[in-house]
């Protein structure tokens, strides 16, 4: 097959025109169109919808710019390790990071190590859903991640390495660490992320568990926005210590841990179970762990 082809016709369905897809590609139009109709030959399968709007793939279209996706990276995998062996690891290397998170900890500990011990290495980090970060390992957008973990998912598997429980952190007098019961808890103006969020869903699910209902005053995907307004009083959160000691001043800000029941939340290093880690992304890979270790030991 000819892997152009499949090049062109991910960035068709991905810019949604043959047009504007063959200006990406500094090709005419007759020839990408050309391109799309021989894979429509070859798999005797219609791939696009075609209309004034643009352009959108059939189900049979949506299956091969699934695995066209993989095939692309397995052979940028393959020029990348062929270009570098023998050397030192090289290339980039894509990390997904839960938002309100360990992860939150973690990101500049990683860069650091990253830049001090493999400084070829371009790391690319992102904050975001797991299950938009999931998909990115399933697709081979992103190389691995340190999520949340959202149990059996097909295409990607979880490393577990952590479970922490959570806290309540709220614009008290500073200093205040006595534990909140989940009842008292029910009485306070939370701050929280959307309902898809794992943070979210563990919380709500405690307390439908308890016939009870969290008063949920805002909801927030932003960190910048959240550590102002649980500053400003606006709300109180609910976090790991972890990640509320990464991303807010304590100092000015009681944390208290959750009890009757303690809600705990697992996290785990997540990676594609269809295809291999290239040499750079099994360096950070190596790295994460030892992070994490040193991370956990830290806290004992």
């Amino acid at each position: 097959m000819d892997t152009r082809r499949l090049y062109s016709f991910v960035k068709v369905v991905d810019a949604g025109s043959i047009t504007r897809a063959a200006d990406i590609l500094h090709m005419a139009q007759p020839a990408l169109s050309q391109q799309v109709s021989a894979l429509e030959t070859q798999f005797k399968q219609q791939l696009l919808i075609r209309s004034k709007r643009g352009v959108a793939p059939t189900e049979a279209g949506r299956a091969l710019y699934r695995h066209a996706q993989l095939i692309l990276r397995q052979l940028e995998l393959a020029h990348a390790a062929v270009e570098v062996s023998g050397r030192a690891p090289a290339g980039s290397v894509s990390v997904g990071l839960a938002p309100y998170s360990t992860g939150a900890a973690l990101a500049l500990p990683l860069l650091q190590a990253v830049r001090e011990r493999y400084p070829d290495i371009v790391l690319h980090i992102n904050e975001n859903f797991g299950g938009v970060i999931s998909e990115a390992i399933m697709t081979g957008r992103m190389d691995m991640a340190f999520i949340y973990d959202a149990g059996p998912l097909r295409g990607v598997q979880f490393e577990p390495m952590r479970t922490e429980d959570l806290y309540f952190v709220s614009a008290a007098p500073a200093g205040s660490r006595d534990d909140i019961s989940l009842a008292e808890l029910a009485d306070a103006d939370l701050l929280l992320p959307s309902r898809i969020h794992t943070i979210r869903k563990v919380v709500d699910a405690t307390f439908r568990q308890a016939s009870l209902e969290p008063t949920v005053v805002g909801e927030i995907e932003s960190v910048l926005t959240l550590v102002s307004a649980v500053g400003a009083g606006v709300g109180a959160t609910v976090l790991p210590w972890s990640a509320a000691q990464a991303i807010l001043d304590l100092r000015n800000l009681a944390v208290r841990r959750i009890v009757d029941p303690t809600i705990g939340v697992k996290v785990s290093l997540c990676t594609s179970d269809a295809q291999p880690l290239s040499e750079p992304a099994l360096a950070v890979y190596d790295l994460f762990h030892d992070l994490i270790q040193e991370f956990g030991e830290a806290e004992s």
